[in-house]
């Protein structure tokens, strides 16, 4: 008989984690003493699968900058939901392997389409302020967008078109430096987002191999 679970609402799924035998993972949003948390899992009792979902859980606290509760859900230190921006950590997540070393990324990347350097500094309380290294004649335009897409990828605070915010006013430069490397593609991350939240459901175990 299938297993059941109260794991919340789901609000991310990787159907097929080409990590680890392609089982399907999801990720769930429940709240705990009135604040957001998050839950990893995975049906699958395919040997190995809980280490795999730990692995997971300890790359979104590197990546994402989250902590891990004394019973064992995620959280962001603000103790707010910010579910766009996980929903992201945790893609990004499923796409490390289990036994490769996992670093923050840092406050700046190479944007390819203009060849500028773009680079964002904390300007304290949540606020970070975009800018870039180079000539480009479309540095502002290229400011603004990526700033936009930072907007877009963490549900920020538009400031003004070089300076963006959370809402909480928590500093929370891990996950700026994840959602900075995929600003300036941020039209094709959604729809990445969009396909990979309309394929499949995470099936009850007897439904998996």
């Amino acid at each position: 008989m299938g297993e059941t679970l109260d794991l919340g609402r789901r609000i991310e799924i990787v159907p097929m984690d080409v990590r680890f035998h392609d089982i399907t993972v999801g990720l769930y949003r429940q709240l705990r003493n009135e604040e957001p948390t998050f839950v990893v899992h995975t049906y699958s009792r395919i040997e190995g699968a809980g280490q795999r979902i730990a692995s997971i859980v300890e790359a979104m606290q590197v990546l994402g900058g989250m902590e891990l509760t004394s019973d064992g859900r995620l959280q962001f230190p603000c103790n707010e939901g910010h579910e766009l921006a996980c929903r992201r950590v945790f893609l990004e997540a499923c796409k490390c392997s289990s036994n490769e070393p996992i670093e923050p990324r840092p406050l700046s990347v190479l944007d390819k389409k203009s060849g500028l350097n773009i680079m964002i500094a904390s300007a304290g309380a949540g606020v970070y302020d975009v800018g870039a290294d180079g000539d480009a004649k479309s540095k502002e335009r290229r400011i603004s967008a990526i700033a936009g897409g930072l907007i877009k990828l963490g549900q920020m605070v538009d400031e003004r078109v070089d300076r963006v915010s959370f809402s909480c006013r928590h500093p929370h430069d891990a996950l700026v430096g994840l959602l900075l490397v995929r600003a300036p593609n941020v039209r094709a991350i959604m729809r990445e987002q969009e396909m990979a939240s309309s394929r499949g459901v995470l099936s009850a175990p007897s439904q998996q191999e």
